[in-house]
């Protein structure tokens, strides 16, 4: 199936393609044609066939009377459209005898296109009173079709019958444009090609915009000699456009396409379902034969009868299923709305979640959750799957496949449960995904013979060409690495679901963001009252302790002993109570400090207060330290002078009936943007079960008693890191230490 490489390969590969169809400057030979300056009707151009008095130059007027006369009642009478219009007969001198034709004429810029084609006896033998009931005898068996099948099969035959060609074929494109035979009627002379299919190369894109502008197309004679058109330009200087023309000459391709078939006549019509190029319905003759015009007009109604009933029914199936998905959508919504996360309401009804596109797994992934449900890849192969779709340049909110494999090599490898990939981005900003799997479902296609064109040397000699090929026998292809394709009301239903999530996701987010508002309020308020509270309390806190000692000092002697037990009580108590004031008023300042980053060495910041604690520490305990090389931190000198202090000075408090206290100071590897420190010692410790407690204000996991202090430290410590961009946490086991962890967000120092 190899065709030969390199650029001489590609070249011919695209030559169909590139091919100008409608610019070939020559008609078939059934007819003339005639190029006339639209005000005047001066004849500027004209097939080599045109009768003698038609030349070029002329006025048609002169030329042809009676045809001029015709087509000045057009040009008064009809409106523009697109497209050739039948205007009448009329019988014309010429050198062979009186000869009738049928008038088409259609616009080319400033010229009008007219082309006479030649009326024979079989023309005579098909009138308007004889199609007639075939055509409601056809709309009346529509109303019996119950497929899509049924549907092509009816006109198929209809068409047959009203054309009396040997076959004719109802042929349907795919997304790929590769074409399947859905319905066939012959007589049996020429062979049968049902449920063939035939390759996208057979009809090029610019044949398909044709057939898409021009419904009807006619070859009477593959073995035609072309007819030129003289001159070979326009007065404008270009080519004449003969895309709408009714007797445009066809491509040699396709000539020899039609004798390699084993055709000699044909004619196609359009099938058009909401202006876009459905199918066609090809049909072929053995001999050659011209279908007259009242019955090719005839197949044209009948096709357009035929297109609306199938638009109607494709679009009556498409209703059904979009209502289907519709009341699983609505429960999906449901269900999100209720959680406080969309994702538990997806987690939650997985068989909806399927449902929904008619998967058979889906995941949801983001960048810390890879949530699998159904038949799916490996959690592993599906972040591969996630990373590729994260990092593509022309990454879409909707991606849909049928072979995956094709954009994502690596699916290969698990093609049975992820051919298909239906996929919606929920989140551009921090690349969150739902995607829904389909496996790989290995069929065999039967093509109307080999698909892949074999370029072969112009025996005169010239460059290389590509020729359509000699045989159509059954050529059988295993496909393998396809899904079922998605079909448009499941992408919608994707879509609808995306919308459905980003609309709960900007709901929440406004409450979040009202709330923060009001949190943000509130906190300002308390930071305001308990900044005056804790302010104003410690001058009379101060003149308490200063009073009682001057109590205790001058009035001493004349105390009892329980007198100087509460004197000394008060002292106590109002220490305690000055040293709570004072470390609410620091918390209290946290957040109105502005933060001044400056980049500092960990080391001599940690050296620095472990000395200033060690100040604190009796001389009959016995303390080692294991301080890591920490390197340098980004962050407000101040403040992280805090945080050490804080964690330094607990684990020097909690290691107190420790015979050998040991307190570490290090570093984690950086993950995700972040460098992690912790303060580790083998304390008193905590129970896990209270972990939540711990960065809480006035929040105490060991009695007063035992351990001094107000319950402030570690809040203090969290809302420090947390203005920093960073997290705090701690792990520990009661009589075994902790370890307390935090983190700053890593940046690049300037140099």
């Amino acid at each position: 199936m190899n065709l030969r490489s390199g650029a001489a390969q590609r070249l011919d590969l695209t030559a169909c393609d590139r091919e100008p169809i409608h610019i070939v400057g020559s008609v078939q030979p059934h007819g003339f044609l005639l190029g006339l300056e639209a005000r005047s009707l001066t004849i500027v151009q004209a097939s080599a066939n045109a009768p003698a008095a038609a030349s070029v130059g002329t006025v048609l007027d002169a030329a042809l009377p009676d045809l001029a006369a015709v087509v000045r009642h057009h040009l008064e009478a009809a409106e523009p459209q697109d497209g050739a219009l039948y205007l009448r007969t009329v019988t014309l001198e010429t050198a062979g005898g009186r000869q009738a034709y049928e008038v088409a004429a259609h616009r080319v810029d400033e010229l009008v296109v007219l082309e006479l084609e030649e009326i024979d006896a079989a023309a005579a033998e098909i009138g308007v009173d004889v199609l007639t009931p075939r055509l409601r005898a056809f709309v009346e068996r529509l109303q019996t079709a119950r497929t899509v099948e049924d549907l092509c099969q009816f006109v198929a035959e209809d068409i047959r019958q009203i054309t009396g060609l040997d076959r004719a074929l109802v042929y349907r494109f795919d997304r790929d444009w590769h074409g399947t035979v859905l319905a066939e009627a012959g007589n049996g002379v020429l062979p049968s090609y049902l449920d063939l299919r035939f390759p996208a190369s057979d009809i090029p894109a610019q044949a398909r915009e044709l057939y898409r502008r021009n419904r009807l197309r006619i070859i009477p004679d593959a073995g035609y000699v072309p007819v030129p058109i003289r001159p070979a330009t326009t007065p404008s200087g270009k080519p004449l456009d003969l895309s709408q023309s009714v007797l445009r000459s066809v491509s040699p391709v396709h000539v020899e396409y039609m004798r390699n078939m084993g055709t000699m006549a044909s004619m196609s019509v359009s099938i058009l379902v909401d202006g876009a190029l459905w199918g066609l319905i090809s049909c072929h003759n053995r001999a050659p034969r011209r279908v007259p015009l009242q019955a090719r007009n005839a197949c044209d109604v009948l096709t357009q009868i035929f297109a609306l009933q199938l638009s109607a029914r494709e679009r009556g199936a498409q209703s059904e299923k979009r209502l289907a998905l519709g009341a699983v959508q609505a429960r999906l919504l449901a269900f999100m709305a209720e959680e406080d996360s969309f994702v538990d309401g997806l987690l939650n009804h997985p068989d909806d979640v399927l449902a929904l596109v008619d998967a058979t797994g889906a995941a949801v992934v983001t960048a810390d959750r890879c949530r699998l449900l159904g038949a799916t890849p490996t959690e592993r192969e599906v972040r591969a799957l996630y990373r590729w779709l994260s990092e593509r340049e022309d990454a879409e909110e909707v991606f849909v496949s049928e072979a995956l494999s094709e954009a994502f090599p690596a699916a290969a490898a698990f093609a049975d449960r992820a051919s298909g990939l239906l996929a919606i981005s929920v989140s551009k900003k921090y690349a969150s995904y739902i995607l829904w799997f389909r496996p790989e479902v290995v069929r065999t296609v039967k093509w109307g013979g080999n698909p892949v064109k074999a370029v072969r040397p112009d025996p005169e000699g010239g460059p290389d060409r590509l020729h359509p090929r000699k045989s159509f026998e059954i050529w059988k292809e295993t496909v393998q690495g396809r899904s079922l394709p998605w079909s448009d009301p499941e992408v919608e239903a994707a879509k609808d679901l995306r919308a459905s999530v980003l609309g709960i996701v900007l709901r929440r987010a406004e409450e979040l963001a009202a709330m923060s508002e009001e949190l943000q309020r509130s906190n300002k308020e308390l930071e305001a009252f308990s900044y005056s509270v804790s302010h104003d309390l410690r001058a009379p806190f101060r003149h308490i302790v200063g009073y009682a000692n001057l109590l205790k000092t001058r009035e001493g002697a004349q105390l009892s002993d329980k007198g100087r037990h509460y004197v000394e009580t008060i002292i106590e108590a109002a220490f305690s109570a000055g040293t709570l004031v004072d470390s609410l008023l620091s918390f209290s300042q946290m957040g109105r400090h502005a933060l001044n980053k400056v980049w500092g060495d960990m080391n001599a910041l940690v050296e620095e207060v472990r000395r200033k604690v060690l100040r604190d520490v009796t001389p009959d305990r016995t303390i080692r330290w294991e301080i890591a090389p920490l390197g340098r931190a980004y962050a407000d000198p101040v403040m992280l002078r805090l945080v050490i202090e804080n964690l330094l000075s607990n684990a020097v408090k909690y290691t107190r009936g420790t015979p050998e206290a040991v307190i570490a100071m290090g570093s984690l590897p950086p993950r995700e943007g972040e460098a992690v420190y912790f303060v580790r010692d083998n304390g008193a410790g905590f129970d896990m079960a209270y972990v939540d407690k711990l960065f809480g204000v006035f929040q105490r996991l060991h009695r007063v008693e035992e351990f001094e202090g107000t319950g402030i430290g570690l809040a203090n410590v969290r809302r420090i890191v947390e203005r920093h961009g960073g997290r705090t946490w701690a792990e520990g086991r009661l009589g075994a230490g902790a370890t307390f962890y935090f983190t700053l967000p890593i940046r690049e120092e300037a140099h």
